[in-house]
């Protein structure tokens, strides 16, 4: 069964380095710890092994929640594994609860909170539990620079960013993994007891110098699936998904129901790195930034779709899906589908300029973050509500 169960990780190339070698297509590389290239999002459902989202789906959805996120609406979301089983069930009475999580590895930024707001919307629409996660083990165990001290403490200042987004309090509960380890061990080691080691080196790449920790941490992320008895959904970027695929493996072995997932994109840089990422200068912006920073981050950083000069702009029009200012309007900041196309043609066409998209996208972020910053201070005294008790 293992040898079968490797042959079939190597056949899929899954979650290892996913390198274009055919010619005309670009190298890149999707791993649960990093991200670069030109991501190729069909290729990564055929290597992944997942399902695009389908229009009946969409439909579906729409028809239990009532209305339809833009997120899922745009294919920001594009991707699933068991989504029509899920819902199947609900329609049956079968109510599920939802999964996320962050790796406290450094501020909160704007790429963040895709996931998250997705997933508040699940939980107003199907009034279910959250389970959230904050993963200060793994990276403590994977990031050389940082102690446990820092992991844990960014843990807690992440977890404002999270009660920022509005979940219900009542049914959100916090899971700090080096402090609730008491909830989360018995399950991880009836994860880890039909997890082999090959079978954690063909997905991720380990070697033998890897520590032991690292080797085991997935189990510790596969624990929450199972807090309660019954379906279990999770939005995600789809870089986290090799954690669950091997889940999804165990999880029959255990006599465990199958977790289901729902994948996004990544939010892009500004500088146009496929996820935006902290450590490349003026990249990402944070959930803390001023709105002074927003405004000289966007002018200098955001990568244009435009053309040289202003003449030629106005003749020739820019291209909206190459630039990062319209990407971003798209992906997170314009709900509305009519001003985002009003704003795509016009830009296309020449009649709005790159400076002038990117003044319509500081305008926007401003005001997020003023609304988001006003609700991440009362957050501080709202925290120890949502902290899970052992």
């Amino acid at each position: 069964m293992q040898q079968k169960l490797r042959k079939a990780f190597k056949q899929q190339l899954l979650y290892k380095k996913i390198k274009m070698e055919k010619a005309g297509k670009e190298k890149f590389k999707v791993t649960p710890w990093e991200v670069s290239g030109k991501v190729d999002y069909n290729r990564l459902i055929k290597e992944f092994g997942t399902e695009r989202i389908s229009e009946n789906m969409l439909k579906g959805i729409e028809k239990l929640a009532g209305d339809l996120h833009f997120l899922l609406r745009r294919k920001i979301f594009f991707s699933h594994r068991d989504l029509n089983w899920l819902f199947k069930e609900y329609e049956k009475g079968n109510k599920f609860f939802l999964y996320t999580g962050r790796g406290p590895s450094g501020k909160t930024h704007i790429g963040h909170l895709v996931p998250w707001i997705l997933t508040k919307w699940f939980q107003d629409k199907f009034n279910c539990n959250l389970y959230f996660q904050f993963t200060d083990d793994e990276k403590f165990l994977f990031n050389p620079e940082l102690s446990l001290k820092d992991t844990k403490k960014l843990a807690y200042e992440n977890a404002l960013d999270v009660i920022a987004i509005g979940f219900d309090a009542k049914r959100t509960k916090f899971i700090m993994d080096t402090e609730n380890i008491k909830k989360l061990y018995p399950l991880a080691l009836k994860v880890a007891k039909k997890l082999t080691f090959s079978t954690v080196k063909a997905v991720f790449g380990f070697t033998n110098e890897t520590n032991v920790g690292s080797i085991f941490f997935t189990t510790i992320q596969s624990a929450p699936c199972f807090f309660e008895d019954k379906p279990c959904l999770i939005p995600l970027a789809i870089d986290q998904d090799a954690h669950f695929r091997i889940t999804r493996d165990i999880a029959p072995k255990l006599g465990l129901r199958k977790p289901a997932l729902v994948h996004s994109i990544f939010l892009p840089g500004l500088t146009g790195s496929a996820k935006m990422s902290s450590s490349i200068p003026g990249d990402a912006l944070f959930t803390t930034d001023t709105p002074k920073q927003v405004e000289k981050k966007v002018k200098k950083y955001a990568f244009s779709g435009g053309q040289p000069t202003v003449a030629e702009h106005r003749k020739k029009g820019g291209n909206p899906d190459i630039d990062i200012s319209y990407q971003w309007l798209k992906i997170l900041f314009e709900p509305d589908d009519k001003k985002l196309q009003k704003i795509y043609n016009d830009y296309k066409s020449g009649k709005l300029l790159t400076s002038e998209l990117k003044e319509i996208l500081i305008e926007k972020v401003k005001a997020f973050l003023k609304k988001h910053q006003v609700a991440r201070e009362k957050a501080k005294k709202q925290l120890d509500k949502f902290i899970l008790k052992d």
